[in-house]
Formats: C-alpha cells, structure tokens, sequence
C-alpha cells in the first residue's frame, strides 16, 4: 500500500492539481517514519487491534442486481482487494498479509448497503449469500475476522428475521446499515422493531453512509464531493434525526457505531443543544428529550477516521476516548498507517491509546482476541 507521499507524487504524474496549500508538507509530517506492524505495543505490553470498518463484496452476490449491478462497485482504488472469501486461500492471504503491515489483528467486516431499492426476494437472496459468508471467514479464521451482517432494512419484518438469525445462528456481531432508507430516516417508526431487536440481542448497528442523494446537484464537480462532504453529511443527519426524535430515549441499550468519525457530529455537536431554545417553532413540543442533545453522544461510538492526531484529540475530547474505535475503510487507501495515528496523539494516555486500538471494540462487540 502506498505512503501519501507516494500518492502524492503518482498523483502529480497522472495530471492531478492540488492547490498550493501545503498539502505535501502536511502530508510529510504526518506520515509515520516507521510504520507499526503487528504486533503492536503499548508501553511494552501487546495490545490487540480491531479495525471495526473494513470492507469487502461478493461477486455472486451482486450479479444478483441484475442491470443494477454495474454501478456497485466504488470509483476508488482497492476494488479488486475487496473481493475475499473463506474459499478463496490467496485472496485471504492477501488480506491478511496487508493487516499484518497496518498494525490489525483483526477487520470487523462489512458490505455497504447497495440492494435497499430491490424487491424483497431479491434482497433477502442477497443478505442470505453475504451473511452466510461472512459466517464462514468468521469461522475459518476467528482470530482474525468478525462480522457485520447486511440486512433487509427497506423491508423491517424481513430484516428483524435476517438479524436474529445473523447473531444468534451465524456468529455476527450486528449489523452494517446505511445512513438512512431510500431517503427514509431511521427515526421513522416502521423501523422501531429493527432496532428494538437489535436493543435485545445486543447487536451493533454500523451506520456506514450512503453520501447524501439530495444535493447531488450540488456535488458535481472536482473532488469527489458526494464523498468527501456527503458521506459525512449524511452520518450527521442520521444520528441527528435519533437524537432529537428520541430514539436514543426509546432504546437506550442501543448500540450505534458510526462511520467516519460520526460525520459532522462530532466536530459541531454542542450547536444542537442550542437549537429548540434559539427557534422553538422548529421543535415538536410532543417530543421532551431526556437529556441535553450532546448528552446522547456517549451512548455513541464513532471510529477515528478523521485522518490527522488533532482531529482525533478534538473527537474524543467531544466524545470521550471510551467511545471511539479504530476504523480505516480497509481496503479503499484512505490511510496507510491507522494504527500510528493513535501513537502520534500526545493528548491521549497509553490506557485511552489501548482502549481505541482494539479494547473498546473487543468490549462493544463481545469479541475475546487472545
């Protein structure tokens, strides 16, 4: 996998501009000059790693989209190393091998929700191949692989039964969701009986996004901004809409995992708080949250894919370190070294650096990595 400073300069070779704002320099001095492969140390102890955002596809999986299928696949490099299956010995080993060089005993896996427009047989054919899977990896190299399921969530009767059988017969650990249904928020009661069962079984929900369909008008142009702007924006509107339609008040046991730092939330939360007092006309009076909107970060988790040590200080100052994980977005290259990132964030202690490189996301997952 390529250090920055190598894909800045391939970059540079391929007619890629950036503008004259010290990326490269920043880029230098935040990339590690020996990067920590396993195993990892903390003060001298070995520390277990979990990566609870990595990825992977199913190639008969998504012939199932029949015409629909040309567009699931990514516009990113990493395409190809996307594709594992307990079957397939070199692919595995591929894998392995790249989480050996980034510091990870173990990816917690999941598929980006692509099926949420298909029919209910066709949808349910495809969480049937990936959780079955998912349950094979899991069980061919428990050390290394845990899992979270896809569901049926357009269809909530259907995907009540696809969790409970994900967590109780096949060995995952939750469930990967979008940032919302075809446009419909989570907060939404036809989806109250997902996440009361998932309150139940103790699953966790992943909240991986989707961008934000809404502004793609807005988003052309250079820069990939659907992603880099929309992703997190729609993380942001997703935990938002749980918090102020008291969601988190109805499922307090709920366990939530977003992506990508939990968005915006974690950045600007405290301008919540603010709202229903500064433009009471903009709340519903029928609904009397528990607490302040920022309380309901700490029955949050957010994973540290915020790419440089002062966001991470900034996120768990909002969060607390309790709340955050590791997470790289394996194995599209957002970062080369994950792990270090935690090492170069002097504000954190060496309790707080073991807790976000894998003993949060052991306690949170009920994993026992020896």
């Amino acid at each position: 996998m390529k250090s920055r400073r190598a894909f800045l300069k391939t970059a540079t070779g391929l007619g890629m501009g950036f503008c004259s704002c010290g990326l490269l320099d920043a880029a230098r001095a935040q990339t590690p000059a020996a990067p920590r492969h396993l195993p990892v140390t903390v003060n001298g102890k070995r520390v277990r790693t979990v990566d609870t955002h990595a990825h992977c596809y199913f190639q008969d999986a998504i012939d199932l989209m029949g015409a629909d299928a040309k567009g699931v696949l990514p516009p990113v490099k990493g395409v190809p190393e996307h594709f594992i299956a307990a079957s397939d010995k070199d692919a595995v080993r591929k894998r392995l091998a790249a989480m050996d060089a980034m510091g990870i005993d173990m990816e917690v896996l999941s598929v980006n929700p692509y099926w949420y427009r298909k029919d209910r047989d066709t949808s349910a054919a495809i969480v049937k191949i990936h959780n079955a899977r998912f349950a094979e990896l899991c069980a061919a190299y428990p050390q290394r692989f845990a899992a979270f399921a896809s569901l049926s969530l357009q269809y909530p009767d259907l995907a009540v039964q696809e969790l409970e059988t994900a967590i109780k017969t096949q060995g995952l650990r939750g469930a990967a969701i979008g940032g919302s249904v075809n446009g419909e928020e989570f907060a939404d009661p036809k989806f109250h009986t997902v996440w009361a069962k998932a309150e139940e079984l103790g699953a966790v929900l992943f909240i991986h996004p989707q961008s934000t369909p809404e502004l793609a008008k807005r988003f052309k142009g250079n820069g990939w901004m659907s992603n880099v702007i929309g992703n997190p924006l729609d993380t942001t509107i997703a935990l938002q809409h749980l918090i102020f339609e008291g969601v988190l008040d109805k499922y307090p046991r709920l366990k939530i995992l977003a992506a990508h730092g939990g968005g915006y939330l974690g950045s600007y939360a405290p301008r919540m708080d603010h709202s229903c007092f500064v433009s009471p006309q903009n709340c519903n009076p029928d609904i009397v949250l528990k607490k302040k909107p920022t309380e309901y970060l700490n029955q949050l988790y957010f994973d540290n894919l915020v790419f440089t040590p002062e966001a991470l200080r900034h996120l768990v100052a909002q969060v607390g370190a309790s709340q955050v994980v590791l997470g790289t977005d394996h194995p599209i290259p957002w970062e080369d070294h994950p792990v270090d990132q935690v090492f170069a964030t002097k504000t954190l202690s060496d309790a707080q650096r073991v807790a976000i490189l894998g003993g949060n996301a052991q306690r949170l997952l009920g994993l026992r990595l020896t």
